[in-house]
């Protein structure tokens, strides 16, 4: 459905720091870089592109990844806090979100909600 999405930070080099580590686990990489933002993905192809702006970024938004496994959520969790995240939601299963529904949320460095979910 979606081709890529752009999110707004103050904080560049954080969340490049922090998307970086979160998304390894996912197979994800820094493709691209910039004084002005950063690009990341899968290899060859980065999808979630960071733009720098002045002041604060504004509203927050909700983005949840894919993963493999249920051991690539808690990688993703465990890395992320590493690297500057905030825990929003300990890795396990939501039963109210469907049957096979295991995830782990963090906050990112302004505020965003980033899931990463195995539905296996």
């Amino acid at each position: 459905m979606f081709d890529h999405v752009g999110l707004r930070t103050a904080q560049l080099d954080k969340s490049i720091r922090f998307y970086e580590a979160a998304l390894a686990p996912l197979g994800h990489r820094l493709a691209s870089q910039d004084a002005s933002g950063a690009g990341l993905g899968p290899p060859g192809a980065p999808a979630l592109w960071l733009t720098r702006v002045q002041g604060a970024p504004g509203s927050s938004v909700h983005l949840a990844f894919a993963a493999q496994d249920r051991a690539a959520v808690d990688r993703f969790h465990a890395a992320g806090l590493k690297a500057g995240g905030s825990d929003n939601g300990a890795p396990g299963p939501r039963s109210d979100y469907g049957p096979k529904y295991y995830a782990a949320f963090l906050l990112d460095p302004d505020g965003n909600n980033v899931e990463a979910v195995c539905l296996k």
